[in-house]
């Protein structure tokens, strides 16, 4: 609630880009009645692939919309490395969140050891195809994340992320077919206020998928207001 009282005030008037805030399950009802009528949306950081049942701890996307969500993020590295979800449970919740009418944040990325051995792409199409066999994908946003820049300090360079989400978008082309040119990807990983502007404007990064830059209201406030086009 602090960070919320914090930040709002610095965004007031921003209306040229979007603004998300995922926080855990525990404050999603509160933070929804606080961004009421701000225009800051509001995402969860996880959700389970069945709509009802004997589930004890699992949290459907029924009872996210409920809570105020209009977004929620889908294979995050840390769900995939320390829970094990395969990509036949991420498509399983990104279809059952796309039918219950949330947005999607669908999150991709290689690791240290499969990009030093040049695997990246291979591995990108594959979770991507996987990810998304069997629907289209309106309501979904793609987030690019290198496991081996997310919390470690590290940054992929402006050129390395543009050729990722370069190759995704072709990529997203081939699946998605029409829809992928209108279709957002996200940079994840080590976003900072200091490489922001130059994340932003590499031609296929449409935003930023932001971990600890966004725990201090400025420092997100200024990823949000990155200064466009400079290099």
């Amino acid at each position: 609630m602090d960070f919320i009282h914090s930040f709002l005030p610095i965004i007031a008037g921003i209306r040229d880009v979007d603004i998300l805030i995922a926080p855990p399950f525990t404050a999603l009802f509160s933070v929804a009645e606080k961004l009421a009528g701000t225009g800051v949306k509001l995402s969860a950081q996880n959700v389970f692939y069945e709509a009802k049942g004997a589930f004890t701890g699992e949290v459907s996307p029924d009872m996210l919309k409920d809570a105020g969500c209009e977004y929620v993020i889908i294979g995050h590295s840390e769900r995939r490395q320390y829970f094990l979800e395969s990509d036949e449970i991420i498509n399983r919740k990104i279809r059952l969140s796309l039918q219950s009418g949330l947005r999607v944040i669908f999150c991709i990325g290689e690791s240290l050891s499969e990009r030093e051995t040049g695997k990246t792409f291979d591995v990108l199409t594959d979770q991507l195809r996987n990810g998304l066999d069997g629907f289209d994908c309106q309501g979904l946003v793609v987030a690019y994340e290198p496991v081996w820049a997310i919390g470690t300090g590290k940054t992929a360079t402006p050129e390395q992320a543009q050729e990722a989400h370069s190759a995704i978008r072709s990529r997203l082309r081939e699946i998605c077919g029409s829809h992928a040119d209108a279709m957002r990807i996200l940079y994840g990983g080590s976003v900072t206020p200091e490489n922001i502007d130059s994340l932003m404007a590499c031609p296929d990064v449409d935003g930023g998928l932001v971990g600890g830059a966004s725990l201090k209201p400025e420092s997100f406030a200024r990823i949000v207001k990155f200064k466009r086009g400079e290099a």
